[in-house]
């Protein structure tokens, strides 16, 4: 090969280059010219269409808000986003606390000390009902032991008083014996009824002298009824009546 080929191969490609460049226009053209224009329409009216109202746009719903996000979520972003706490608060919120608790104890004690008074007043009150009520017994006693004691003295007046009426009535329809001598004391038991009326005379001690105590007895029964007091209750005191006879009394 010679030193002339190395032209003809650049001159091949250059002839080759342009012929390509030159199809290239030639088919582009073609296809331009095929474009159909656009063709545009017009409207030929006889008079002025009225004016239509402006309707008016339907404005789009609004997008959906999100949801708020729960208080707690909050609190613990706030709670994350607070500086921490300074000494000084810290010591002032101990000494709160601290007062809180010492006033808590204040009115706990205050509390037990009232209740301590209450109990201790009720206490003395129901030892002050008690020693009262035990005052108002012995009075009662002691008033029903003075009336028992009066009433047994009275009684004891009374039957006195109507034992010695019996005796003075029977005396009254003793008829001595003649040959009676000294002063010889008959003893009889008589038990009475509720109207005076004897149902038994017994000789408890003689005289030593049978007229004697015969005489007594027959003066015993000529004296019924004997007297008695008029109240009823008094009757048990003269159902049975020891009755001691003298002739000089």
């Amino acid at each position: 090969m010679t030193s002339a080929e190395p032209g003809r191969v650049a001159a091949a490609f250059l002839a080759f280059s342009v012929h390509a460049l030159f199809f290239a226009l030639m088919m582009f053209g073609l296809s331009w010219q095929k474009r159909t224009p656009e063709t545009m329409m017009v409207d030929l009216w006889d008079s002025l269409p009225s004016i239509a109202e402006p309707v008016q746009e339907v404005q789009p719903a609004p997008p959906p808000q999100p949801a708020p996000q729960p208080a707690v979520r909050e609190e613990i972003k706030v709670a994350k986003s607070a500086p921490a706490p300074s000494r000084a608060d810290i010591e002032l919120k101990d000494k709160k606390r601290r007062k809180e608790e010492e006033r808590r104890a204040q009115e706990a004690a205050q509390l037990k000390a009232q209740q301590e008074t209450q109990r201790l007043a009720a206490l003395q009150a129901q030892q002050q009902a008690l020693a009262e009520a035990a005052r108002l017994q012995r009075e009662q006693e002691e008033a029903l032991v003075r009336l028992t004691t009066e009433r047994a003295t009275a009684g004891d007046r009374v039957k006195a008083e109507y034992k010695d009426r019996i005796m003075s009535k029977i005396r009254r329809y003793v008829v001595l014996p003649p040959d009676l001598s000294g002063n010889p004391q008959a003893e009889y038991r008589v038990t009475l009824l509720p109207g005076g009326d004897v149902m038994n005379a017994k000789l408890t001690r003689s005289s030593g002298n049978a007229a004697y105590d015969a005489a007594v007895e027959r003066a015993i029964y000529k004296a019924q009824p004997l007297p008695l007091p008029p109240d009823p209750a008094m009757f048990s005191a003269f159902r049975e009546l020891d009755l001691q006879f003298r002739p000089q009394q």
